[in-house]
């Protein structure tokens, strides 16, 4: 009679349905339903024949999306009617690769709250294990190989699974069924410990020495899921400074990991951070980034972990190994990348050896490879939401949607700093976890390798690729020995358009691009312009009165340099300055003394004339200090809104300069008083685009806005006027979003036939 009734339907489910539990978890509902038939990927969809009565169907089909893993995202994509095969069980088959690639590469996870539990039980298999993980964590993005997600194509392919493994990789029932990292302490990775010429093996010993060598205030090296972290203890002002000197990191802020304490887990956070209810949510997310949160006074944290800023990166451990570490060491440690500063994080321990072997006291490596460096994400708040700085570990590959439809493949090529790449097809675009700065051939390396790899992962080649207009980044000179046809985007167009292209606007916009220096059209060095119109139709109608600067990129490390370009601007004395009289005439004869409207350099000039930081360790360092020192807005200085010899309308700074320099006043109230003035010009600038050209929507892109004050301050202005406004969420406002502007950007401007 069963028979006689039976119904079947093929199934095709996208989205992140890899490494994620997802085909056991169908196994298991179909067995739950006594459904019959079979389950595969088949590159990056998962394909089910299902075969039951109707209704049983029409349950099973609803349940695949509202019961799916927590970890999953699947996608309906279709569920038509086929003939019943007769089958009398229900299976999981080899996965296939012979349709056109729907793939969805699944980031790295953090550890669950099950093999939580199970690694601190005593009577477990794998108490205590550091590579402890299920279809719901663990290593994902840095361990694959290729698609589709089985173990052979992973890193793990070296490590043979145990009888008792197997046995838990085969049963339906286990939550370890097909879980591709799976271990245990009988075949799995292993930890080593290598100090000063000795090896200590096994990985309770190697535990037990790195945790002693911490607690005698020693810097060690350790490698984790992405990369390396260099670890120190937290409360050891000494052992800090030391890390500092060593990694040639006098300033700029370290990263915190804290104990896993309390019923929510956030105790030990608590006793360092001022949380609010979103701040504590995102630290606890699976996610587990650095989230920037407000530091309390008298903390155990070392004064010097982030000097002259009023805020810590936080984070909760999010592998068996970090928890295992923290667990033993019971305080906070210092958690920044195991990298060469701008560099991408070092993933193999021959590198961290030569490379770091002059900052590191001692290295707890691991013999699980990494495919490629993944470092973690950070969050802030920013304009009442909490925004990324960086994407990286546990939230990228990160998958945006088009709202156009590729003709062909296309890579993005990125920015210079903060490069990530973009990979998109169809109406998809997929951006790479955080590279770093593309100076050094390290980095130039990694972000061949990421732009290869993603293309190797997805199944798709590209035919074009995208990169900024300026004439010598090493990823434009990369992207012309590919001999593709290229597309330039100029850096700030790709800022507007990836503002614009997060929220899909339709409507003309007025973006707001403001950040350090990027090439603009007219070959000066833009970063303080407001863009109207849409993807592929940039017009500029307003920006900031240009100065030189003189040693040229030099000033992104020295502020004085901004100060002393807007005081021979105008002609003013640059108090607390002194004056280089051969810079002074290179300036004047404008040898490498570009002119520039970038806001971010007008912040290095105001925290340099404030004397608030005249020489930066690292770019942003005025900047972050100047706002450190905001406690409420002040009364702003009116900047003049006038139209140059082109008609382009460009707001003067000039008046800044007898405040910024005004000793009478402190320099918490100068900076006050900056922040607000650069926020109602603003507001000025928009209600002039909105009385001539009728735009009532504003977006804000570039890394100026990742300032909080500013953008508070912006905001409400903005909203209080009755404008429209739109901030990135998903993607950062700094050069992070280059790549994904340069899909946008790319995409309109074929679309229109340009």
């Amino acid at each position: 009679m069963r028979d006689a009734l039976m119904s079947a339907r093929r199934i095709t489910l996208d989205g992140r349905v890899q490494g994620v539990g997802f085909r056991p978890f169908v196994y298991r509902l179909a067995h739950a339903h006594a459904v019959h038939g079979w389950v595969y990927n088949d590159a990056g969809s998962v394909l089910v024949q299902a075969e039951a009565d109707e209704p049983v169907l029409e349950r099973f089909t609803a349940e695949l999306i509202s019961q799916a893993p927590p970890l999953a995202r699947p996608h309906l994509v279709r569920s038509e009617p086929v003939a019943p095969e007769g089958h009398r069980d229900f299976c999981i088959r080899e996965s296939h690769a012979d349709s056109r690639p729907r793939i969805h590469v699944p980031p790295d996870y953090f550890l669950c709250d099950d093999c939580l539990a199970e690694l601190r039980n005593p009577q477990a298999r794998r108490y205590r294990y550091p590579f402890i993980n299920c279809t719901q964590c663990g290593p994902r993005y840095t361990i694959i190989r290729s698609m589709p997600y089985d173990r052979p194509n992973t890193t793990m392919a070296g490590f043979p699974l145990c009888p008792e493994c197997a046995a838990e990789y085969g049963d339906s029932m286990d939550r370890r069924f097909h879980a591709q990292p799976l271990a245990c302490p009988v075949c799995g990775p292993r930890l080593t410990f290598q100090q000063a010429g000795s090896v200590i093996e096994g990985n309770e010993a190697a535990l037990a020495a790195c945790v002693a060598a911490l607690s005698r205030g020693e810097i060690i090296a350790v490698r984790g899921i992405g990369g390396y972290h260099l670890l120190c203890d937290a409360a050891n002002a000494t052992a800090v400074a030391s890390l500092r000197t060593r990694k040639h990191r006098p300033h700029k802020p370290l990263a915190v990991m804290v104990p896993l304490s309390g019923e929510d887990g956030l105790d030990w956070a608590r006793r360092l951070a001022s949380l609010d209810t979103a701040q504590a949510a995102l630290l606890i997310d699976p996610m587990r980034p650095i989230v920037l949160v407000p530091k309390l006074p008298n903390t155990p944290l070392a004064d010097n972990i982030a000097p002259g800023l009023n805020e810590v990166g936080l984070m909760l451990p999010y592998s068996p190994l970090h928890h295992l570490l923290l667990g033993d060491f019971k305080r906070p440690l210092v958690a920044t990348s195991g990298n060469i500063s701008g560099e991408p994080v070092l993933t193999q321990p021959e590198d961290v050896e030569q490379r770091l072997g002059k900052v590191v006291d001692g290295c707890l490596h691991h013999d699980r490879p990494i495919q490629r460096p993944a470092d973690d994400p950070v969050f802030r708040l920013v304009a009442e939401k909490l925004r990324p700085i960086r994407i990286g570990r546990g939230n990228a590959p990160l998958e945006m949607r088009l709202d156009m439809k590729l003709q062909q493949p296309l890579l993005a090529a990125g920015a210079f700093l903060k490069n990530t790449v973009a990979l998109a097809w169809d109406d998809r675009v997929i951006v790479s976890p955080h590279i770093g700065d593309l100076a050094s051939p390290r980095s130039r390396q990694v972000f061949q390798q990421v732009a290869e790899d993603l293309q190797s992962l997805y199944g798709v080649r590209v035919e074009r690729i995208v990169c900024d207009a300026h004439p010598d980044f090493p990823n434009s000179r990369w992207a012309k020995t590919t001999g593709l046809p290229l597309m330039h985007i100029y850096h700030h167009h790709a800022h507007a358009a990836a503002a614009v292209g997060e929220y899909s606007l339709i409507e003309p916009c007025l973006c707001f691009t403001w950040d350090g220096v990027g090439f603009g059209e007219d070959g000066t060095l833009w970063g303080g312009e407001a863009l109207l119109g849409r993807p592929g139709a940039w017009q500029r109608i307003a920006s900031f009165r240009p100065f030189r600067l003189p040693g040229g990129e030099l000033a992104a490390r020295e502020p004085w340099r901004s100060a002393l370009g807007v005081c021979w601007e105008t002609g003013s004395r640059c108090a607390g300055i002194e004056s280089n009289p051969l810079l002074h005439h290179a300036w004047q004869n404008h040898v490498n003394s570009p002119l520039t409207t970038a806001i971010g350099r007008l912040f290095d000039a105001a925290a340099a004339l404030t004397s608030v930081v005249t020489n930066a360790s690292f770019e942003g360092q005025g900047p972050m200090q100047l706002e450190a020192l905001c406690r409420e807005p002040r009364e702003p200085v009116e900047l003049p809104l006038y139209k140059d010899s082109n008609g382009l309308r460009r707001s003067n700074w000039a008046p800044l300069l007898q405040m910024l320099m005004d000793t009478g006043t402190t320099a918490a109230v100068r900076a006050e008083r900056f922040h607000s003035s650069l926020a109602h010009t603003l507001l000025a600038q928009a209600q002039w685009a909105r009385r001539i050209h009728g735009v009532n929507q504003i977006a804000l892109a570039g890394g100026v806005f990742q300032n909080d004050v500013l953008t508070t301050q912006v905001r409400e202005l903005l909203l209080a006027d009755g404008f429209n406004l739109y901030i990135p969420e998903r993607m950062p406002v700094n050069d992070a979003a280059i790549s994904f502007g340069q899909i946008i950007e790319a995409g309109a401007r074929l679309r229109r036939g340009l």
